[in-house]
């Protein structure tokens, strides 16, 4: 597969500079390298503002990857810890017999996080308004090209026939492209589609989310021997994401946006409002991040529609749930 034989290279590359580094990491250090920025993961941006992680004796240190395929790198290179991301990758290294696994072992997400975002208001969306037109869908073997793809397909659009997908814009520059008047749609994450809408450049039609029913869509991952070394720090990773979970379902909007704030600093506190409100309303986050076998088929089902596995990866494979299971216990 194109899109692993990439990973691996830059896999071989990273990891032959990294032999000259003496560095040493401060233990009580967590690198974490996220897909992308955005409200979405806020359950993880309230815990690290609220202070959870030094509640439990940790510090994150935050990258971003600016994509699945990177952060998988960053990962497989052990240049971070832990991975916030799209399930699929494990799916693919897991199809190539890798020995040292990377492993999901916390669900974060529950569904698509994305937006469909157009170049007119649409206030009674209809999916038929799509024929003929130009979506950009981002990369090609990512999970929201992919969802996109499904749900798509679901609604009677396919790639080259009545609809057309662009898949040659990277994830971080989707929003820049659509402004500059590439494609009639593009999809987008929070808060990125209602500042855009704020200042004038499209609008918010509908949710992905809505419609490609539940999926493992963002999780905690990292490499089988990291978590085999580092068991009880998982735990405690765990533990300070689900206080993160409470608190942002459970406390006053106005709080839970001001505990976002400083991981959105340029971001207008009423957009953090909305976008909450807006993941809200989809149910967009996992109440657990033990992850269930049957949203973990869906996520195959998915891959499969999109044509980017030729052969079934196990559930116990690429997930072990025993961290998130003990950790459960003691909100019960």
């Amino acid at each position: 597969m194109k899109k692993l034989s990439i990973i691996l290279a830059v896999l071989v590359i990273t990891f032959v500079s990294l032999m000259g580094c003496s560095c040493q990491k401060d233990d009580n250090i967590i690198r974490v390298n996220e897909v992308t920025h955005s409200i979405f993961y806020a359950p993880f941006y309230v815990a690290m503002n609220k202070g959870y992680f030094e509640e439990e004796g940790y510090t994150i240190e935050l990258t971003n990857g600016g994509g699945s395929d990177k952060s998988m790198t960053a990962v497989l290179s052990n240049s971070a810890d832990i991975a916030l991301l799209g399930p699929e990758t494990s799916v693919y290294v897991a199809s190539q017999d890798k020995k040292d696994l990377p492993i999901i072992f916390g669900q974060l997400t529950k569904r698509d996080g994305s937006f469909l975002f157009g170049r007119t208001q649409e206030t009674n969306f209809d999916w038929t308004n799509l024929e003929n037109t130009e979506i950009i869908a981002g990369r090609k073997g990512g999970l929201p090209a992919m969802t996109l793809e499904y749900v798509l397909n679901q609604k009677g659009y396919y790639d080259g026939q009545n609809i057309t997908l662009n898949y040659d814009i990277s994830f971080n520059n989707m929003g820049p492209a659509f402004v500059a008047g590439t494609g009639d749609y593009t999809t987008l994450f929070e808060p990125t589609a209602t500042e855009l809408e704020n200042a004038g450049k499209g609008y918010i039609v509908t949710s992905i989310g809505q419609d490609s029913g539940e999926v493992p869509y963002t999780c905690f991952m990292a490499n089988r021997s990291y978590l085999d070394k580092n068991e009880d720090q998982i735990k405690k990773f765990l533990r300070a994401v689900v206080k993160g979970y409470q608190f942002l379902t459970t406390g006053n909007l106005d709080e839970v946006a001001q505990s976002l704030l400083p991981s959105f600093p340029g971001t207008d506190i009423q957009s953090i409002k909305y976008a909450i409100e807006s993941y809200k309303q989809i149910d967009a986050w996992n109440d657990t991040p033990v992850m269930t076998e049957d949203s973990y088929q869906r996520l195959l089902a998915i891959m499969e529609n999109a044509g980017q596995i030729t052969k079934q990866v196990a559930f116990q494979t690429v997930v072990d749930n025993s961290y998130a299971i003990e950790v459960m216990k003691e909100f019960v």
